[in-house]
């Protein structure tokens, strides 16, 4: 009697004792060996119970911390990482290489106008535009000079030659019809690029439309000229 009575006691301090522990393999297959009175289905289910521990079944590490979270942090570190350390390419706008004064000569055709003369003064007086280029701010620019622009025609010369005068049949009624047509020179401060100037944001080249924004005025134009001013 007394015999199995102490091996009970001591199979019982072996499972207590395995049971507080957190096996791994190596423990496992040791504790089939130096435990042959355990037995083996018990010790590989006391494994899986300690192993549950790990990862409940709510997907929780220990418990505590859900895989779930934990993988959107590690997003959310990945992409900071990619932003602030790790050097990206060249966007659509080449390296700048210097900031030089420029001047742009801006075209408007048709612009629908009471008094052009009136308007001209206006914007002369105040001496500044915004400008808005692809529909965005691009700052504030001088006014350099306007020029009110007569409409053209050709003219063939007796010698055969052609020659460029003042069309006579819209110069009475560009007044009566509300139609001006102007030629701007805008100066400012550009950043210069391998692949042009750029204003603001904006890349500005022969053929971009911009928008000049004033007080009481805002039209669009196209730009016919860019030169660098040394």
């Amino acid at each position: 009697m007394a015999e199995w009575l102490n091996a009970i006691v001591s199979k019982t301090v072996k499972v207590k004792a395995f049971e507080g522990s957190n096996p791994s393999l190596s423990v496992l297959t040791e504790t089939l060996q130096n435990n042959r009175s355990l037995s083996p289905c018990y010790v590989v289910s006391q494994f899986k119970k300690q192993s549950m521990n790990i990862l409940d079944s709510k997907g929780r590490l220990f418990g505590k911390l859900s895989i779930l979270d934990l993988g959107a942090a590690l997003v959310i570190l990945l992409v900071i990482i990619g932003i602030f350390f790790v050097p990206g390419t060249s966007g659509s706008l080449a390296q700048v290489t210097s900031t030089k004064p420029i001047e742009v000569d801006v075209v408007v055709r048709g612009l629908s106008v009471k008094n052009s003369d009136e308007l001209v003064q206006e914007m002369q007086a105040k001496g500044q535009t915004n400008l808005v280029i692809r529909n965005q701010p691009s700052g504030s620019v001088e006014i350099k000079s306007i020029e009110l622009l007569e409409r053209q025609i050709i003219v063939t010369q007796p010698d055969g030659s052609v020659k460029m005068i003042a069309d006579p049949r819209t110069m009475a009624t560009m007044a009566e019809s509300f139609s001006t047509d102007m030629l701007i020179v805008l100066a400012g401060k550009a950043q210069i690029t391998d692949n042009g100037a750029v204003l603001g944001k904006n890349q500005i080249k022969i053929g971009t439309a911009i928008e000049l924004d004033g007080q009481s005025y805002n039209f669009n134009g196209s730009v016919i000229g860019v030169r660098v001013v040394d």
